[in-house]
């Protein structure tokens, strides 16, 4: 688990904040310039304009979430570049992935927790793979 990495409080900061900046600038850049499906058959809103958004919106958050975090070194421009990409690319697809699950057992929403917002793991999916792309990354390239 990230947590249990060498300064794992800032790798799981690091995963959500990244995460959330990807949907985040995903669904406004989706919103305001998405003219071009993405996954049509599985999630309609989603564009190819607002997943370019959400990977630039992820960079952007990797290089100032790491030049405002010291722990998190030795990492170069690239690799948090590229960290950042990954975190995004998995996200998407993680929330992909749960939106295909949920059309397949015909279910609009994962819960009712968080009303408005379709449920916790429509919140969380993307955290789920991005998280995972950290700790490996961490551990098999960093560490």
């Amino acid at each position: 688990a990230l947590r249990g990495l060498d300064d794992g409080r800032n790798w799981v900061f690091f995963a959500l904040f990244v995460t959330f900046a990807s949907d985040t600038t995903a669904f406004f850049i989706g919103r305001a310039l998405g003219r071009h499906k993405l996954a049509p058959g599985i999630s309609p809103g989603k564009t190819w304009e607002g997943a370019i958004g959400g990977i630039l919106g992820a960079i952007v958050v990797s290089l100032f979430f790491t030049l405002n975090t010291p722990l998190i070194l030795p990492l170069s421009w690239g690799q948090v570049i590229l960290l950042g990409l990954l975190v995004s690319i998995f996200g998407q697809l993680g929330d992909l992935a749960e939106s295909l699950f949920k059309r397949y057992t015909g279910v609009k929403d994962s819960g009712s927790v968080l009303p408005g917002h379709g449920g916790f793991l429509d919140r969380m999916d993307s955290v789920v793979f991005a998280s995972a792309v950290v700790y490996y990354y961490v551990v098999w390239v960093i560490q």
